[in-house]
């Protein structure tokens, strides 16, 4: 402003001043509205050009008033013009630069710390932000147990040993306890980390809340309670001994004693009175004969000679003594004691064990006067009272003339053949005469494998594993075969027995001539190989898995791929090359400009600057780039819309820049050359008027 004024607001000094007051001002790019910015005003030097006065001695003319120099007289007068001169003047402007501590970055001033904040920012002159969890002159040290958050200022709360985040404060607790602060246990049943294990304990058992540990009620053991106490043991942790005897057993929780049967008291060491038995010697005995009755289960111990559940039956006949174990030896159809086994002897005849004749043999009677009527030698003895018959083995009668009833052998032709599937039995030895196709002691053996006949001596001729008949050879084939022998094939389409199934199969599946089931040809499955092979399989059985990438499965004999559009090859797993699109990318592509295809529709994808179906067509004016979705910049001095690919401004010439809105030339040079050349003007306008 004083340059101005000085230079009576000439238009030279008004160009000057702005030119000069322009290079300080584009110098600064700090903002003056950062609180960090501070200013002062330095003083410089600038060659100003001023206009002054000059004065001159001027001469002129006028009429004189001495009458003597009446023509003209000669007159003085200092006169001014205006003159021009350099000169140096001092100006000041305002400085701007960041404040002590602070730095200039970019066009803000930050502040400056000497130490480097390792966990934090800084935010003021050699002062750090910390990080939650981070505390220190420059934030490298960690918040230790007991604090967290920023510079480490919060004081935990959390109990029973948790641990507390460095960061949010959080506790993280220890196991078995839970809350904002750990404070509380866990809940019943559970334990843990997080209380989120449960408790596996039985039988009523605490869990303890860090563990899981169970602590069993009275009466159980085991790690999870489940087990009762071992026998002998019973009470709190099972350390109590029981008192039980001869067998009882004690309850696992309070000790009482459950007897065994045939014991009473209170631990068990008092047998059942005489005559009770059981369970708290509850029962009555029921044996007779005297016999002993076991305490614990009831069960009679007969005397000699006795038996029965109850000791109510007489040892049967031919046998006596202890459990009627022992055998009579009583001859001639004597009878014994059945307790201590002596004979009582049949009339006719006597000794220990009535062997001994009264008569002499083949003689009976009272005199034994009288001869026996028996085949002698089918006979073994007459009575010699009676004088009846008694019969060799194998014979039968009134007089032993007569041999055994088919079925029976023996001693009186009284025991029972014991030949099975029609075999007889040799009258004396019983021994068994087997039918065709057994064999065996007792004919029940059916002839081995490939045998057959009588005593199995003949062999089978039957083929393929047909069953031959053990009696008479004959062969019953196996399902699929035919023939005598079983030795033919079943025709093609029959199978099962006799050949006389029809096969099913479809889709060129063959029959199995066993059992029908159907072998399917490559490709096909189900019972009647009615059915394709699933989708993703193909092949014999359908076992083969398709290997295709991009395909809509593959065909279910072959395995060949079906592949989408856009894709090709055996696995169709290679994209149409550039300009192909489609099934088996058999379709050219009809894009232009550069533009690429969609291998599966063949929709084109336009370059940067083109649209349309085809991309046949630029950007509309006024857009540009991918799409045309960008719009264009506001052009000031241009030939029209941005390019419509690069979105760049065409420029006039004279003109320069993203928007075409800067000279092409520099900005000071020109304004101080069009300045220089006005005051030059000016000059020899000033001159020329006072000339």
């Amino acid at each position: 402003m004083a340059v101005l004024l000085r230079c009576h607001r000439t238009v030279g000094c008004w160009l000057l001043a702005v030119a000069f007051c322009f290079l300080p001002c584009i110098a600064s790019s700090l903002s003056l509205e950062d609180p960090n910015v501070c200013s002062h005003w330095e003083s410089y030097s600038v060659t100003v050009q001023e206009s002054y006065a000059h004065p001159f001695d001027q001469i002129y003319y006028t009429s004189c008033t001495d009458i003597l120099n009446w023509f003209k007289c000669t007159r003085h007068r200092v006169s001014y013009r205006t003159a021009y001169r350099r000169g140096e003047k001092t100006m000041y402007r305002r400085k701007s630069q960041c404040c002590p501590g602070f730095y200039e970055n970019g066009e803000i001033c930050a502040p400056h710390c000497a130490e480097s904040c390792v966990h934090g920012r800084c935010m003021a002159p050699n002062t750090c932000q910390c990080e939650p969890g981070w505390g220190g002159s420059n934030c490298s040290s960690a918040c230790d147990s007991n604090h967290w958050g920023p510079h480490c200022s919060n004081r935990c709360q959390c109990q029973n040993g948790a641990l507390c985040n460095p960061i949010t404060g959080a506790c993280i607790c220890t196991p078995g306890y839970r809350g904002w602060r750990c404070e509380t246990q866990c809940e019943v049943g559970t334990y843990g980390n997080g209380c989120q294990q449960k408790c596996q304990c039985q039988n009523g058992a605490a869990c303890q809340h860090v563990t899981g540990e169970c602590r069993c009620s009275p009466g159980y053991t085991g790690a999870f309670c489940e087990d009762l106490c071992p026998p002998g043991k019973h009470g709190q942790q099972c350390e109590e001994r029981c008192p039980c005897q001869n067998g009882g057993v004690c309850h696992h929780v309070t000790g009482e004693c459950s007897c065994p049967a045939g014991w009473m008291g209170s631990v068990c060491g008092q047998p059942c009175p005489e005559g009770r038995f059981g369970q708290n010697c509850s029962q009555e005995c029921q044996c007779h004969n005297y016999g002993f009755c076991i305490l614990s289960t009831g069960q009679c111990l007969c005397t000699p000679g006795y038996t029965g559940e109850r000791c109510q039956d007489e040892c049967p006949i031919g046998t006596y003594g202890a459990g009627c174990a022992k055998t009579c030896r009583c001859k001639n159809n004597s009878k014994c004691y059945h307790t201590n086994g002596m004979c009582l002897c049949e009339p006719g005849y006597t000794g220990e064990i009535c062997d001994v004749r009264l008569c002499p043999e083949a003689h009976y009677g009272l005199r034994c006067d009288r001869k026996c009527p028996c085949y002698t030698q089918n006979t073994q003895s007459c009575h010699p009272m009676s004088g009846e018959c008694t019969c060799q083995p194998g014979w039968s009668g009134l007089y032993c003339n007569e041999t055994c009833t088919p079925g029976f052998y023996g001693e009186s032709c009284q025991q029972v053949c014991q030949c099975q599937n029609g075999a007889d039995c040799h009258s004396v030895t019983g021994e068994c005469i087997c039918a065709p196709g057994f064999t065996g002691p007792n004919c029940s053996v059916p002839c081995p494998a490939g045998k057959y006949g009588v005593n199995c001596s003949s062999s089978c001729n039957c083929k393929n594993r047909a069953q031959c008949s053990p009696v008479d050879g004959s062969c019953s084939c196996k399902p699929g075969w035919h023939g005598v022998d079983c030795s033919i094939n079943c025709p093609s389409g029959t199978w099962g027995l006799s050949c006389n199934l029809t096969c099913m199969c479809g889709n060129g599946g063959s029959c199995n001539a066993l059992d029908g089931h159907c072998t399917c040809a490559p490709g096909w499955r189900g019972e009647k190989c009615e059915l394709h092979c699933q989708d993703g399989t193909y092949g014999l059985d359908c076992k083969e898995r398709c290997d295709c990438s991009h395909a809509d499965g593959c065909h279910h004999s072959t395995g060949h791929c079906r592949c989408l559009a856009g894709w090709t090859g055996i696995h169709c797993d290679s994209v149409c090359a550039e300009g192909r699109w489609g099934p088996n990318c058999s379709l050219p592509c009809n894009c232009k400009n550069g533009a690429s295809c969609s291998p599966d529709e063949g929709t084109c994808e336009c370059a940067p600057g083109y649209r349309g179906t085809t991309c046949q067509r630029i950007c509309s004016p006024g857009y540009f780039g991918h799409r045309c979705s960008q719009t264009c910049p506001q052009c000031i001095h241009s030939n029209g819309p941005c390019h419509h690919v690069t979105g760049q401004c065409d420029c006039l010439p004279g003109f320069k820049g993203a928007l075409c809105n800067e000279d092409a030339n520099p900005v000071m040079p020109r304004m101080i050359s069009e300045m220089a050349v006005i005051l030059n003007k000016w000059e020899k306008v000033q001159v020329e008027e006072h000339e």
